[in-house]
């Protein structure tokens, strides 16, 4: 049975798609290309993936649109491929659900070590002593988790998407309502302590989390900031079911 992580690398040069492919098969992940969103569509229905690696710059529907529609109808980590050197397009990206992104020129190794920490955390940390059996739902505030379809759903129903770092930070929140938890223990239990690139910052993390859950998010009621200690879920969380 295969077991090794199935990757989708989209990217429109070949130039950097077919070495790229023939790097990262021969560090043992299984590996499937396409050249453009079309295909990339075609893929996704025809098999399954553990990650997406998708080039920003390219002709016809780009990787951001790419990215907004894989938030909306899957839950694969996504690391964007970018060329773009201004800090604030990359932040589009990652606001649109993206789990990291490597800027062009870049090297397979690093690439390569940027999928296996995003898998490591897609897969969820290693099991801790204070951490409670994961429950199917948690309700909270106006809001529902749902751990089984990895969906955020509000009051009216409307589900918000989430990218796994957000998925994976928010769930830490809510198994451990009103415990105040430090920046190094988020990293600990989100991250499993992996590389350190931008998204994984945890104060910008949690920043782009209130912006979804918060009514204001310049007064945040819901994770709040215990200075000098970290962050806790402020409202009571109530589990629904077994995982």
């Amino acid at each position: 049975m295969e077991t090794s992580p199935h990757v989708l690398v989209v990217d429109d040069s070949a130039d950097i798609r077919e070495p790229l492919a023939r790097y990262l098969t021969r560090k043992g992940l299984r590996i499937t290309t396409a050249a453009g969103g079309q295909e990339m569509r075609r893929l996704l229905k025809a098999g399954a993936f553990d990650l997406v690696v998708l080039d920003i710059m390219m002709p016809g529907e780009d990787g951001l649109s790419l990215t907004r529609m894989l938030r909306e109808t899957t839950a694969l980590p996504v690391i964007l491929l970018t060329a773009l050197v201004d800090e604030a397009d990359r932040v589009v990206g990652l606001e649109l659900g993206a789990d990291d992104y490597v800027t062009k020129p870049f090297s397979p190794r690093e690439l390569l070590a940027r999928i296996r920490a995003v898998l490591r955390r897609s897969r969820g940390p290693a099991p801790h002593h204070d951490a409670p059996a994961p429950a199917r739902s948690y309700r909270f505030d106006r809001w529902v988790l749902d751990t089984v379809r990895r969906e955020l759903v509000g009051a009216d129903g409307i589900a918000v998407p989430l990218s796994t770092a957000e998925f994976r930070m928010l769930s830490v929140f809510v198994q451990r309502p009103r415990m105040v938890l430090s920046r190094d223990q988020l990293l600990d239990l989100t991250a499993g302590r992996a590389l350190e690139p931008f998204e994984r910052s945890i104060d910008n993390q949690v920043s782009r989390l209130r912006k979804k859950i918060e009514a204001d998010p310049k007064a945040p009621a819901i994770i709040k900031t215990v200075w000098g200690g970290g962050y806790v879920m402020a409202v009571d969380v109530g589990a629904d079911g077994a995982a």
